[in-house]
């Protein structure tokens, strides 16, 4: 097993790095690719992120997981959030740009050409990243298949609707919230909801999965109390011939914490691993 950590990607469109693993068996056969987004408040080595990736990579998958450039984390320090500025700065057209950048950077590098199937790319997000997978897949005609894990099935829900708090958050420019495990204070610009409102029509999933003629996998947890199991309803409804996998008891984070110190996954992120492997070997 081969694994590549911390690995830097310049972003065309602007000067933070993305910080970036790869996991295979460096065996010089191609195997098919798996490129992994995680969520709201994520980062690519959040809980039991990694022993996920040694699973996918040693079924022969080429495994590759990310941070946006903009999730809080750096260069030097890639877990939790350090900077806080950049994360106040994200949204959701900066995460599809960098997915696209992380596309473009494996499908130019000659490095994994021996062992990576560019023809075969499957996409997985995590809760905010299955937004940001599916919405990719519809526009990338690189991308072979999609997988979304608690994925969301729309962005403009989670923004106030109020207009007393949508002004006042333009009147501040910033408004905060709490990071529960941290208790970081972490803020969101205003810029977050405009550059929403003004890529609406791209940033709406269910436009994205009506468009969608690759295999999508939506898997969604019993006991989901962050994004609800009719969200992966939705995106099922919006695309019947979908496939739907509802977790018996399973919660947002695939039964992960954050630190992860067992050597094995949980249990439901051991299923759901499981269920997406085969679906990938398809």
């Amino acid at each position: 097993m081969k694994s590549i950590k911390n690995t830097v990607i310049k972003s065309k469109q602007h000067k933070k790095p993305i910080v970036t693993d790869l996991f295979y068996k460096a065996n010089n056969t191609k195997k098919p690719v798996v490129i992994f987004c995680h969520g709201y408040k994520g980062y690519k080595d959040w809980g039991a992120w990694n022993l996920a990736a040694e699973k996918f990579a040693s079924e022969d998958l080429f495994f590759v997981k990310f941070n946006f450039s903009h999730n809080g984390g750096t260069l030097e320090n890639p877990i939790d959030f350090p900077d806080l500025e950049a994360f106040g700065n994200n949204n959701f057209v900066l995460e599809l740009d960098d997915l696209e950048t992380v596309i473009d950077w494996l499908l130019n590098n000659s490095d994994y050409k021996n062992e990576a199937d560019f023809e075969n790319i499957t996409l997985i997000g995590h809760s905010r990243g299955g937004g940001i997978v599916t919405i990719k897949a519809a526009e990338n005609n690189k991308i072979s298949k999609i997988i979304s894990w608690a994925g969301v099935s729309d962005y403009g829900v989670r923004f106030p609707k109020d207009e007393k708090i949508l002004q006042y958050w333009e009147k501040e420019g910033v408004s905060y919230i709490e990071n529960a495990r941290t208790k970081q204070q972490m803020p969101h610009y205003f810029q977050f909801y405009t550059n929403f409102k003004e890529n609406e029509e791209r940033l709406t999933i269910k436009n994205a999965v009506a468009n969608i003629t690759i295999p999508q996998l939506i898997i969604q947890g019993e006991l989901d109390e962050v994004v609800k199991t009719n969200e992966a309803e939705n995106l099922h409804s919006w695309n019947p011939k979908s496939e739907l996998v509802i977790v018996k008891e399973m919660n947002h984070p695939l039964g992960c914490t954050q630190p992860w110190t067992a050597t094995e996954m949980p249990v439901h992120l051991a299923e759901v691993v499981n269920y997406s492997i085969r679906f990938i070997k398809k």
